[in-house]
């Protein structure tokens, strides 16, 4: 792959902390940054994925109503966040099952004679670009709790990555081999990014959570437009028109100063007790019969 356009700078965001002494000689795991601090990027990563208009109109066009974000978001989080357990956590034979489930979705979901971009959502390069997604999602997070790694921590980390692709169709020869090769294939995967009107009001609707009640709503939506746009990168947050100051970076560092300090005092098993319950739940549905998804 050659050299991109676009550079770490506008393709990441900035991960201001330095490692506390106790991680600095420790050898992190992808299975690490099961945080259920890590999901407070989620919605930032649905937007980075749409951020290919391939995959956001398969996304807004799908045919499979049960799965709709919009109109089923609990649900969808269920399915979600099963998947990035099991991508994770999972055996190759609980990979194969959930990739059978989420094949039998997929078939439904591509574009027809009225669609204005052309897309299926077997194709193997859109699957490797939501999981690359995914694995920036995780990435960002743990260093934001954790302080930034080095190199060879970062190689370390991304070593088991592929599997959030091959639980997908992504074969295991287009997952980049090295660290250094995904940062070579996301800065240059991002030069597809184009986000217009119709994928920007799909984003904001989700991010003003339009899709769940209106007090629950209000709660959270200026929270979780904070954390959203802290979350993207220069490059997706210019697409999407979202402001971004200074203040607004000091605000959303120390914020994440405060938690990775109050994170060093809860157990692991708490920290990671919402990923294993997905896996309990996935293997209890594999054990009765009951649908994946």
């Amino acid at each position: 792959m050659g050299p991109s356009s676009l550079t770490t700078a506008e393709t990441r965001i900035r991960i201001a902390t330095t490692p506390r002494r106790r991680f600095a000689r420790s050898r992190p795991d992808l299975t690490d940054a099961l945080d259920f601090w890590s999901f407070a990027g989620a919605a930032a990563n649905v937007a980075m994925q749409l951020g290919w208009p391939e995959v956001a109109y398969g996304v807004m066009e799908s045919r499979v109503e049960s799965g709709a974000l919009m109109a089923h978001p609990w649900k969808r989080a269920r399915t979600t966040t099963s998947y990035l357990a099991v991508a994770i956590l999972g055996t190759d034979a609980e990979r194969e099952a959930y990739r059978r489930a989420v094949d039998g979705a997929h078939r439904q979901v591509h574009s027809d004679a009225d669609s204005p971009v052309r897309y299926n959502a077997f194709h193997r390069e859109l699957q490797l670009w939501v999981a690359a997604c995914l694995f920036i999602g995780f990435e960002d997070t743990f260093e934001l709790l954790h302080g930034r790694m080095t190199d060879e921590q970062r190689e370390n980390f991304y070593r088991r990555a592929s599997t959030l692709g091959t639980t997908l169709q992504v074969t295991e020869q287009m997952w980049p081999a090295t660290r250094a090769d995904f940062d070579r294939y996301w800065n240059t995967a991002c030069e597809r990014v184009s986000i217009d009107d119709r994928q920007r009001q799909f984003v904001n609707d989700l991010v003003d959570l339009r899709m769940i009640n209106r007090p629950t709503a209000w709660l959270f939506r200026d929270l979780l437009r904070f954390l959203t746009t802290g979350f993207l990168a220069p490059i997706f947050r210019t697409q999407m028109g979202l402001a971004w100051t200074e203040d607004d970076r000091r605000r959303f560092e120390h914020l994440f100063i405060f938690v990775a300090f109050v994170n060093r005092f809860l157990p692991k098993f708490v920290r990671h007790a919402g990923s294993r319950a997905m896996m309990g739940d996935l293997r209890r549905r594999l054990r009765t019969g009951r649908p994946l998804i």
